[in-house]
């Protein structure tokens, strides 16, 4: 069990790392748009699980619904995790991106992904790395 908690841990900063390569791309290059929304979502949905485990057998806070990313972030937030509420807009970007058949989101977010959210993300990495030491 232990081993997993570190494995999605190093997961979540491999996908990090992914995502890094945005920062220096150009949005209008082949797949650089589609690779980012990509990176972005799976970062995403790792890094709320790891708050999750984080909350849950770390902290041992039990008293919240789990398996709702919504709510994890309130905990996260709650407990000293994540201390921006722009998490929660993160949250929106990637439930729009799920459903951006087009492109055309993609494309309006990238700025906002690579400026504003992966610092939030590296953010949260050196936090939940305290966590995992």
């Amino acid at each position: 069990m232990e081993n997993r908690f570190t494995n999605r841990y190093h997961t979540f900063c491999k996908s990090l790392k992914n995502l890094e390569k945005s920062r220096w791309a150009n949005p209008e290059e082949d797949f650089v748009l589609e690779g980012t929304a990509w990176n972005f979502n799976l970062t995403f949905d790792i890094s709320w699980k790891v708050m999750k485990e984080i909350l849950v057998k770390q902290l041992g806070i039990l008293d919240f619904a789990a398996g709702s990313p919504r709510e994890t972030l309130r905990q996260a937030f709650a407990n000293g995790l994540i201390d921006d509420d722009r998490w929660m807009q993160m949250l929106k970007t990637r439930n729009l991106l799920a459903h951006d058949y087009d492109g055309t989101l993609a494309a309006e977010k990238f700025q906002e992904i690579v400026k504003e959210y992966y610092p939030l993300f590296e953010k949260f990495r050196e936090r939940a790395g305290a966590y995992y030491h």
